[in-house]
Parts: structure tokens; C-alpha cells; sequence
């Protein structure tokens, strides 16, 4: 049987099981209000956070990079791929973040993927070890396929229960005699599913009390939680004690492309050597470094942005409960509308879009099965009119499908 045959049955399988996910073109900027098939709708499945994919500020300022530096680079960081605008890059990541040093990356994705097993598969000096990695049991796919490239032979990986200290603690207790040359808990700031925040705090104390290093991916939350957007670090009390801190530039900061490692300025040397993602892949253009660049330094002279998506976040949250619908409790722009089935997330989200909203249903294998959502993802972007536009149709459609 040849590949496409194995591939169309495939297909056909996603399609019954109502996994097989479908793409909408957009007819315009990533916005508030978007335009599909000719028709402006609002814009609630995005990662747009804080409205600034078309913001009249990062606009120009990428504009202002490929008039200064070109359209592209040509070339990986170590040949002759590094501008100094690379290198102010990282410095202002460091500084929004609270580390030492920064290295970036093509996106958060690849970070991820090049961080474990940089560490993991080098010898450093060992030539018989063990490492033990504790990682959330919901952490995003990125960590996932970047501990898989850890070997079996050099590192144990324990998956603790979302959020579940006890368990983790448990384990850390387990192993607290054991030689390993290092331990890691591995978590996501925010879970992209869930909306909800990890318990930093806690995972600090530990860290701290086992000897163990804490990595975090906060992708989700830079430029969107805590009170001057600095993350889930911030918003938990424990800005500056992250050991490992990755993040994105492609949700809030921006939302074009790239991602980062930061932490200790050792750490990020040791990583421009080892990690493949980044020696092997050709840098950021001059576009979305600018770009980039004008985000952090907007955030870091105006936090009004940041409370405006807390407003908007905080009045959705209210009255999406008000109309009877069952969300996922938090404070985070992530709203997940459970609806349990996935045909109901399937059909809800076709029928919002007739009325003017484009959101996305989440099924399994996505989430857990019979808890198929909607993930609604709010914006600062998003006028008053625009939320209660959506609110009226989501009352529409509630009704009418028996939701509500």
C-alpha cells in the first residue's frame, strides 16, 4: 500500500471522529473584529493578547528594521547572523523578565526543543550520570517533543498530575537520596488548554528545599499576566527566581514569530554552543526584531495596555457566566466554554461564526474526552461593543442549541 492511500484513509478516520481540524483564512490584519468571506467578525481565538499584531507602534517599527537592516539575514547566529539588534533584543528580554541573559530562537517551539537535550545528552565532565525531570502532566506539546529527544539511558522523566504539589512533592521526596547529576521541574506558566496558572510560588519552595532547578514556559503569560505583563513569575510572587524562563514573541509580544531561553548568563552561553535549533537555524529578520523591540518597550512604559486586557478579561469572565454557560474559573484571557461533546464545540463554533464570531472548538485528543470547549481568548484589542456584540450572539446561539 503506497503513503497517500495510508494517508487518505487516515483522513477519512479524522474526519468521522471529528478530530481532522480545518483551517479559515482571515481577510485582513489580526485584529478585534476580523474579516472571513467578506464578512467582519469578532475575534476571539487568538493570541493576540494585547492587540499589538497591528498596532500602529510595531508597525513602523518593523518597518523601520528592513529599511535599516534588509528583509532577511541569510545566515545562523555563530557565520555572520548576528546584528547587533539580536543582541538588544536579548538584553531587553532579559530586563522585562528578570535574568541574567537571553538567547533567541525561531520560536518558543524550538527553544523548547533545544533546551533538554542540550543538557541531558552532554556528558559535562560525567561519564556515568543520571538526570530526573518531574514535568507537568499537561504541559504543552513543545516541552513534550523536547524531552522525548532526551536519551532513556541519561534522564528519568517523572510526570506528576496537573498542578498536584502533593505529588510532587511526593516524588521529590522519593528521589532526594538518589545520585542524580541534576533535577528539574518542568512546567508551563500558563496551560493553553485550561486558561489556568501554575502554582510558581509553590513550585519555587520545592525547588528550593530539593535542590532542584525550575524551568518554566511562559508563553501564555509574557506580556499578559501579572501586573506589568511580565508573566506567571510576577503574578505568583516570584518574579526573578525562575531558573530557566521560554517564552514566545509570537502571542502578546508582537505575535509575528520567535521565542527565547533566558536564565543565567552560564547557562546561555553553554546553550549558543549546544543547542542544534539555534546553531542550525538562520536567525530572526530585522523585521520581527524591531518589531519585538517596540512591544517590550511599549509594555515597559505603558501598563495601561496590560489593565485594559485585565478590564476586558474580568467583564467577559463575568458575563459569559451571567448567560448560564460553564467556563473553567481563573483571571488568565484563556475562557475555555465547556461544552463536553465534541460535535456540540463543533457545530456551536461554525454557528457563532454565521453570527459574527470566530472562535474554535478543542476536542480530544486535544483535551480529554467528553470535555470538548470552546477556547475563547480575549484581547485587549477588543472594545466594550465588540464583547457584548459576542455576548449577544453567544446567548443567540446557546439558546438555540440547548446550551443554556
Amino acid at each position: 500500500m503506497d503513503i497517500i492511500t495510508i494517508i487518505k484513509k487516515e483522513l477519512k478516520r479524522l474526519e468521522e471522529s471529528n478530530t481532522c481540524k480545518h483551517e479559515t483564512p482571515l481577510q485582513s490584519p489580526q485584529g478585534g473584529v476580523v474579516k472571513v468571506k467578506g464578512k467582519d467578525v469578532v475575534m476571539l481565538a487568538s493570541n493576540n493578547y494585547l492587540g499589538l499584531s497591528d498596532h500602529p507602534a510595531i508597525k513602523k517599527a518593523a518597518i523601520e528594521g528592513i529599511k535599516k537592516y534588509g528583509y532577511g539575514i541569510a545566515s545562523v547566529r555563530f557565520i555572520c547572523g548576528t546584528q547587533d539588534i539580536h543582541l538588544q533584543l536579548e538584553n531587553k528580554i532579559s530586563k522585562f523578565v528578570g535574568t541574567e541573559d537571553t538567547i533567541l530562537f525561531s520560536s518558543c517551539f524550538a527553544a523548547n526543543e533545544g533546551f533538554f537535550a542540550s543538557l541531558t545528552n552532554e556528558k559535562l565532565g560525567f561519564e556515568n550520570y543520571k538526570d530526573v525531570l518531574y514535568s507537568d502532566k499537561l504541559n504543552h506539546a513543545s516541552i513534550i517533543d523536547g524531552q522525548r529527544l532526551c536519551k532513556s539511558e541519561t534522564t528519568d522523566k517523572k510526570i506528576y498530575n496537573h498542578a498536584d504539589m502533593t505529588e510532587l512533592e511526593r516524588l521529590l521526596e522519593e528521589d532526594k537520596n538518589k545520585d542524580y547529576r541534576f533535577k528539574m521541574i518542568v512546567t508551563d506558566g500558563v496551560f493553553s488548554m485550561e486558561g489556568n496558572l501554575a502554582p510558581l510560588d509553590k513550585i519555587v519552595e520545592l525547588g528550593k528545599k530539593y535542590n532542584t532547578l525550575v524551568f518554566v514556559d511562559d508563553s501564555h503569560a509574557i506580556g499578559v499576566s501579572g501586573k506589568t505583563g511580565r508573566g506567571t513569575p510576577e503574578a505568583k510572587g516570584v518574579f526573578g527566581k525562575i531558573d530557566v524562563l521560554t517564552g514566545t514573541l509570537g502571542k502578546a509580544m508582537g505575535g509575528a514569530a520567535g521565542g527565547y531561553i533566558s536564565g543565567k548568563k552560564e547557562l546561555i552561553t553553554y546553550l549558543r554552543q549546544k543547542s542544534r535549533p539555534y546553531t542550525f537555524s538562520n536567525s530572526l529578520p530585522p523585521a520581527i526584531i524591531y518589531g519585538a523591540m517596540a512591544a517590550f518597550d511599549l509594555l515597559t512604559k505603558d501598563h495601561s495596555i496590560v489593565q485594559h486586557l485585565h478590564d476586558n478579561t474580568k467583564y467577559f469572565r463575568k458575563e459569559i457566566k451571567a448567560l448560564g454557560f460553564t467556563i473553567l474559573e481563573g483571571d488568565h484571557p484563556i475562557v475555555p466554554i465547556m461544552l463536553g461533546e465534541a460535535s456540540v464545540a463543533q457545530d456551536m463554533s461554525a454557528a457563532l461564526l454565521k453570527a459574527g464570531v470566530y472562535i474554535k472548538g478543542l476536542w480530544f485528543p486535544v483535551v480529554p474526552k467528553g470535555e470538548a470547549r470552546l477556547r475563547t481568548q480575549i484581547s485587549a484589542a477588543l472594545t466594550k461593543k465588540d464583547i457584548d456584540h459576542a455576548l449577544d450572539a453567544f446567548e443567540k446561539v446557546g439558546k438555540r442549541m440547548k446550551v443554556i
